[in-house]
């Protein structure tokens, strides 16, 4: 059933700071009692009282330039505009009168007089502000003509793939502008001209595309009229109903209404009511969501006895049939241990959820693993060590409340573009930023008060950082002592100032390691020590690392030997990547952990699964996904279940994942591409995307959101439905009629889900974790008076150097990353129009660099590493430093991972993608790998399509 809702109420200007004052007043002879700093235009709407505006809207600062909110207010001369008049005890406020009434018609009248008067045929009828309040202000009639100068042959700028910019319908009322700046933080757009001349303009009067717009739709859905207005809706009209649900892009998991015709989604809207996002969104949630429809969707299972035969398209009771036959015969030749599963990041906790169990209850063992395991495993081990939970500690709205906010290994305008606006709206405001990051990130562009600091370290030495900086705190006693007194374990923390203090951490001592100058690294050290509250956020370049699980338990450590724990404006912040990495690991998808980080060596937790399963649990961890790959090369691991993530594109050492998939007797891909991965498959089991099901993802900051249906699955299944029929296939007996029920099993065996239900979440609108009898709606701060551990643990966080170093043969590190367009390994954003900003992946690397080689910018390269070799285009840019080289792995063919290394984190075999040394030299011709990929991917899809021509009927059931 579809879930309906009436659109929300925009208040007119933003709620005021917080204050205890309240001012009373009365308002069209209602009486008004609001707190003090409110609009007179947010008191009357708060009172029901609808004034008319055009200007004004509740998610941007007053402006007051439409003149249209105007009222009277007794004991002031004229007609103040009511957007950006605070009130006052006793005000008297009419908002109807014949004066206010006539001068509202007249300043409608002017903005109409130079209005294309086209309200039937604009795409806008039925959804146009300016239209509405024509109307509600009582205009009839126009009395001035068109023969006068006027705006009405301005050009179009048609130039973006998603929205249009018809300047002639502009009526100059800078709400895209101010949204552009105060929104979403990229100020690409300007008022240029003045009074008659005054237009809105991108960048220096350039189109959309050439301008530093980012395409986040804050404009497009701020704008009063069709001036800015989304193709989709240009080409398939108004929506008639919308459903609010969760994007499947990032962890920062943004609220949408997907609005819809039917059951086509015509737009999607970034939802008002969302705690992650407040109605903010970015190119790929508001606009990137045709690759649901796409013609290369996979429609129907289809399976094969080997990857180099055609495959044949069957229906879903014989494609399950054939899988559970294969991994049953699997197990009876090669043993118990020879199968197991991958879950994704990409489905549901739900899901997820179900994947793991199937392993564990249906495979018996526990050879499951997640792509949390090669991007933020190292989260897991380090923060569980020391402060007692596998998580971030705070919401993302903390961070408004942060005087210094330090970024380390992280990229939030392209990885998580939405926390990122808020990030640099609080650095608008006055917070210090700390940058720590060997590439020059744009955040460090933001214009803020204060300078922001950059330590652009080599890459593989963030240990040696982080010691340096805490170095630094302790020995010039920026230490917060009665935090670590009452919070702390004392003995902990006495061996590891004593570690810390030692001469050989200082920045002077690490300068020649990290590459940064000591006297930087101390004003960093003293500005994050002193300050009121400071924030840590981090991502994958902390993660990533043969040390990552030591860095993540260095960075622990700083915020508790300052005390920035367990309120707002601090803490520990994971920059989780993909939309449900935390709920991935939070389902127990690691071979060593039940759902809620129970260890499966616990007895009392793995009996409380064993009495609701009806099965044995094994106790011993399983195969993590490296060591499936081992395994399945020696000749021990013959069956694979993979739903939703592409390891042939996404893991290291792509030739080794290769030859492990190659090895396979049976490899199930669930998925809704044919991916890198699906390619060496023998069965094709059709994945459903987030828009065709129901259940919840878990983002970044723990909070639970529901994902609701909008349309039907394609395939005529939700992915639960397909591992539950696996399951019975298997001779494992699941009956689920609808996810809220796997969600209700999920509260019964896992502590921190133990209050959760999609009644509470439909009530409440999301939750974080945990929620419990403790906190029966969830805790957005953690660890306010305790830790789950007790007292918070300090870490001996010795620097051991990379394996990866350069040398003559090979000089340079290359370090990799994300784009804003593309997502992950780019299956879904690939196949939209986000290919008009990045359609390949390129190779980044110094003037210096570039000058010694010879090479140019757009030359081709060879990259080679220990692992491999492959051929890129060269971007020539000073956003790296010498000897550093940088690039991303959204393109397949690219080869990114082909040259990372086998080197892994030491507690979590997480892959130390940031650190490869390589070399670059100019070529003629792609790579031997690329040649072979470009033969195989042919092959592979001419083997797809002739299973796809004599398709059978499919069974819905």
């Amino acid at each position: 059933m579809l879930h309906y809702h009436e659109p929300d109420r925009d208040y007119g200007t933003p709620a005021p700071a917080a204050t205890a004052n309240t001012v009373s007043l009365v308002v069209d002879a209602v009486a008004v009692s609001v707190p003090e700093g409110t609009s007179v235009l947010r008191a009357a709407a708060l009172a029901g009282i609808n004034i008319p505006k055009l200007c004004a809207s509740d998610n941007l600062e007053a402006f007051g330039s439409c003149r249209l909110c105007a009222v009277q207010i007794e004991g002031k001369r004229g007609y103040p505009a009511s957007c950006t008049t605070p009130v006052e005890d006793g005000m008297q406020v009419s908002t109807q009168t014949e004066p206010v009434a006539r001068l509202r018609r007249n300043i409608m009248e002017l903005y109409i007089s130079d209005h294309p008067l086209d309200c039937l045929t604009c795409p806008a009828n039925g959804d146009c502000e300016l239209q509405d309040m024509a109307g509600v202000v009582g205009l009839r009639e126009v009395r001035y003509g068109f023969e006068g100068a006027n705006h009405l042959q301005a050009e179009k700028d048609e130039s973006n793939p998603y929205f249009t910019f018809d300047s002639s319908k502009c009526i100059v009322c800078s709400r895209c502008v101010r949204a552009c700046e105060e929104v979403q933080g990229t100020f690409a757009l300007t008022i240029d001209g003045r009074g008659f001349d005054s237009k809105v303009a991108a960048g220096d009067n350039e189109s959309f595309m050439d301008s530093e717009c980012v395409s986040c739709g804050a404009c497009v859905q701020t704008c009063p009229t069709a001036t800015l207005m989304e193709k989709s809706v240009i080409d398939a009209g108004q929506p008639e109903h919308s459903v609010v649900t969760t994007c499947a892009y990032c962890g920062v998991g943004c609220s949408f209404e997907a609005q819809m015709q039917g059951d086509q989604v015509v737009r999607m809207v970034p939802y008002k009511g969302g705690a992650a996002n407040h109605g903010h969104s970015c190119v790929k949630g508001r606009f990137a969501f045709g690759y649901a429809t796409h013609r290369d969707r996979l429609r129907t299972p289809m399976i094969r006895e080997a990857i180099d035969q055609p495959w044949q398209a069957v229906s879903w009771e014989e494609a399950i049939a054939f899988a559970a036959d294969r991994l049953r015969a699997i197990q009876q030749r090669h043993g118990r241990e020879s199968i197991g599963g991958i879950t994704s990041s990409r489905c549901t906790n739900e899901e997820t959820y179900l994947v793991q169990k199937l392993v564990r209850a249906a495979f018996g063992n526990n050879n499951t693993d997640t792509c949390a395991r090669v991007c933020h495993s190292p989260t897991g081990y380090g923060l569980k060590a020391t402060l007692g939970e596998s998580a971030g500690t705070q919401t993302f709205d903390s961070v408004m409340q942060a005087d210094v906010i330090v970024v380390i290994g992280a990229n939030p305008t392209d990885a998580h573009p939405v926390f990122a606006s808020q990030l640099r709206r609080r650095l608008r405001q006055g917070a210090e930023l700390i940058v720590i990051d060997p590439r020059r990130i744009d955040l460090l562009h933001t214009p803020h008060r204060h300078k922001a600091l950059h330590l652009p370290l080599r890459p593989g030495t963030n240990v040696a950082m982080i010691n340096a900086l805490a170095h630094v705190v302790v020995n010039e006693g920026l230490e917060d002592s009665a935090f670590i007194a009452s919070r702390c374990e004392t003995e902990a923390y006495q061996r590891w100032r004593a570690f810390i203090s030692e001469p050989c951490h200082s920045p002077e001592a690490l300068e020649s390691a990290t590459g940064v100058a000591a006297d930087a690294v101390r004003e960093a050290a003293r500005a994050y020590g002193r300050a009121r509250n400071g924030a840590i956020y981090y991502g994958l370049g902390v993660t990533e690392h043969s040390q990552g699980s030591t860095m993540v338990m260095g960075i622990a450590n700083l915020a508790l030997a300052t005390g920035n724990i367990g309120r707002e404006g601090v803490g520990v912040n994971p920059l989780r990547g993909q939309n449900n990495v935390q709920g991935s690991c939070d389902m127990g998808s690691f071979p060593h952990e039940l759902p809620g980080y129970q260890h499966v060596s616990d007895a009392t937790a793995r009996g409380r699964f064993e009495a609701d399963w009806g099965v044995k649990i094994d106790d011993e961890p399983g195969l993590r996904i490296p060591n499936m790959f081992d395994a399945a090369i020696s000749g021990s691991f013959k069956g694979l279940y993979v739903q939703g993530e592409d390891i042939a594109q996404s893991d290291p050492n792509t030739s080794h994942v290769e030859a492990a998939l190659g090895a396979l007797e049976c490899l199930i891909v669930q998925d809704i591409f044919l991916n890198e991965t699906a390619k060496y498959a023998h069965v094709l089991l059709p994945g459903s995307t987030f828009l065709e099901k129901n259940g919840t993802f878990t983002n970044a900051e723990r909070r639970i959101n529901r994902v609701r249906k909008v349309m039907a699955p394609l395939a005529g299944k939700e992915d639960w439905e397909v591992t539950v029929d696996l399951a019975n296939a298997l001779g494992y007996p699941m009956d689920y009629s609808h996810p809220a029920e796997i969600m209700d099993e999920i509260a019964r065996l896992t502590p921190s889900f133990a209050g959760v239900s999609y009644a509470k979440l439909d009530n409440l609108g999301s939750i974080q974790w945990p929620c419990n009898d403790a906190y029966p709606e969830g805790m957005p701060i953690m660890h306010e008076r305790e830790f789950p551990i007790g007292l918070g643990k300090f870490a001996i966080t010795e620097y051991v150097a990379t394996s990866e170093r350069t040398n003559r043969k090979y000089p340079l590190l290359l370090t990799t990353g994300r784009i804003l367009s593309q997502y992950n390994v780019g299956a879904q954003t690939r196949r939209t129009a986000n290919q008009t900003w990045h359609d390949e992946d390129v190779i980044e690397l110094h003037p210096h660099d570039a000058e010694t080689r010879g090479v140019k910018d757009g030359d081709w390269l060879g990259i080679s590493s220990r692992a491999g070799h492959t051929v890129l285009r060269a971007r020539v840019n000073d956003r790296m430093l010498p000897g550093v080289v940088y690039t991303t792995f959204h393109h397949p063919g690219s080869g990114a991972n082909v040259i990372t290394t086998d080197s892994s984190d030491w507690a979590t075999n997480c892959p130390e993608y940031k650190v490869t040394a390589v070399q670059v030299e100019k070529v003629s011709q792609p790579s031997s790998w690329q040649q072979k990929f470009k033969a195989f991917d042919r092959q592979q899809t001419t083997l797809l399509q002739k299973g796809r021509r004599p398709a059978p009927e499919v069974s819905e059931g």
